[in-house]
């Protein structure tokens, strides 16, 4: 894999903007309202929507389907006009400074939108003519060998694999350098072996200085990968914060510990844990590990002279914390149309 330095490097000033702010994308009361033909029926997409994305961030984007993601992604990209609110991406506000803006971001989509009567080669090429980057400082071949698609830079693209085309849709997102990448939905379809490839490159990226922004349906990839995450749901911003803080929302876990011995009752020692006795010899506990340590419960479990035969502990993972708060943020919005 190539040295992004050696990648990005930006050669030439209509591939990198000169400007290094601190947040990489800005995003204020932004609203988004779509209307039928007639005018009359209002479907509001995005409601007040403020966040701050630093500057080398890998920043994650949750969501229901609807929730909001797509039009927020296509708001940045310039292919949906905002209702009211601002937005910059790199500083560059995306209306006023709209050239600016759009060469500070690459946009990989959900859909497959490739030309497939075209190499990979002459997308990357077009793609480049299209941002303007002049021919001498086009890094055509490496931005392809870099994803892992040197070998097939001559081949269709309809010839390409599902997994392979999605690498091209980044290759093309990094033609002209830009210093924000946003993903939707970038391992859709894609087989384990391939994601986890394409997830290395993505990591690469980041670590080198490119601020990321993902949205994904695949949880378990968005709280391995993201150190911010951001849950929109019915158009509204319910949480955005640290990984590791958003994960203590749910302040629960389970521990089960089997014993050497079958048991008729929950021994004196382990009253106050509330523990519930399964297959005779297993004990299990549910608890908030912000008041109960897991020593405790360990120690309790000797004390009632019982030898510790194995232990299993499962905590509160992201899936948990996301059907938490999009069931209680929904609730919460049907009560106002109700009330209405």
């Amino acid at each position: 894999m190539l040295v992004r330095n050696q990648l990005l490097r930006p050669n030439h000033p209509t591939i990198m903007p000169e400007t290094t702010p601190e947040s990489a994308v800005e995003v204020l009361n932004l609203n988004k309202t779509y209307t039928d033909r007639s005018g009359r029926q209002a479907v509001q997409a995005l409601v007040d929507v403020s966040l701050s994305i630093k500057k080398g961030a890998f920043f994650g984007l949750l969501g229901p389907n609807g929730a909001g993601k797509s039009t927020l992604i296509n708001i940045l990209a310039g292919l949906v006009r905002r209702t009211s609110g601002t937005a910059r991406i790199w500083g560059f506000d995306i209306d006023t400074e709209m050239r600016q803006a759009r060469r500070s971001i690459g946009i990989v989509p959900q859909e497959l939108n490739l030309d497939p009567f075209f190499t990979p080669r002459e997308l990357l090429e077009l793609q480049a003519g299209l941002y303007g980057v002049p021919i001498p400082f086009r890094r055509t071949d490496e931005i392809l060998d870099a994803v892992g698609l040197g070998p097939h830079a001559d081949s269709y693209a309809r010839s390409l694999s599902g997994g392979m085309r999605r690498r091209l849709l980044v290759a093309k997102a990094l033609v002209h350098t830009p210093p924000v990448l946003v993903l939707d939905e970038p391992t859709a379809g894609v087989d384990i072996a391939l994601r986890q490839q394409l997830w290395a490159y993505v990591r690469h990226l980041n670590e080198n200085g490119t601020t990321v922004l993902l949205t994904t349906h695949y949880l378990e990839e968005a709280q391995a990968l993201c150190d911010t995450i951001a849950i929109i749901n019915h158009g509204r911003l319910i949480a955005c914060e640290p990984t590791v803080a958003l994960l203590r929302r749910l302040d629960s876990k389970q521990m089960a510990v089997t014993v050497d011995r079958h048991l008729d009752g929950i021994p004196a020692p382990l009253e106050p844990f509330q523990g519930v006795i399964e297959n005779g010899n297993r004990l299990v506990f549910r608890y908030a590990p912000s008041r109960v340590g897991d020593g405790e419960i360990l120690s309790a479990v000797i004390a009632a002279g019982l030898q510790i035969r194995a232990i299993a502990t499962e905590e509160a993972d992201l899936e948990d914390i996301f059907l938490s708060l999009t069931r209680s943020s929904t609730s919460a919005t049907e009560n106002v149309r109700l009330s209405a």
